[in-house]
């Protein structure tokens, strides 16, 4: 089987850097892809979709050191959908991009610039986000 995703968009906002217990980092940011299509009336739409990343380790410091809003980005890892129940005991559900590969495009911002970080392997980082 393949849990594969590859995205190029642009980021929603600079990615949020965490840290565990442990002091691993952990970079969450949001990417929005668009495509543009004529509808059945001819008009010109276009549909933006926003994709929640999570990076851990080395790729989560690349991406807080140098990820930026509007910066368009690269992104391979594979899609994990995780749960949970709020106070009141509603379940709730998340997927996230578990980023393997991510990649600044376009100019470069204020920031240093950088080409690509790659993530911890797949029993390097927990199950769910934390």
């Amino acid at each position: 089987m393949i849990n594969k995703t590859i995205l190029v968009g642009n980021l929603g906002a600079d990615p949020e850097i965490r840290y565990t217990a442990s002091g691993k980092a952990v970079a969450n940011a949001r990417v929005a892809t668009s495509e543009k299509y004529k509808n059945a009336s001819g008009d010109l739409v276009t549909h933006t979709e926003w994709h929640r990343l999570v990076g851990w380790g080395k790729t989560a410091e690349i991406m807080g050191q140098y990820a930026t809003k509007g910066r368009q980005v690269y992104i391979e890892g594979k899609n994990r959908t995780r749960t949970w129940d709020d106070k009141d005991g509603v379940k709730h559900y998340t997927t996230e991009v578990i980023v393997n590969v991510f990649r600044l495009l376009g100019p470069a911002t204020d920031k240093n610039d950088t080409n690509e970080g790659d993530a911890p392997s797949d029993d390097e980082y927990p199950a769910e986000s934390v």
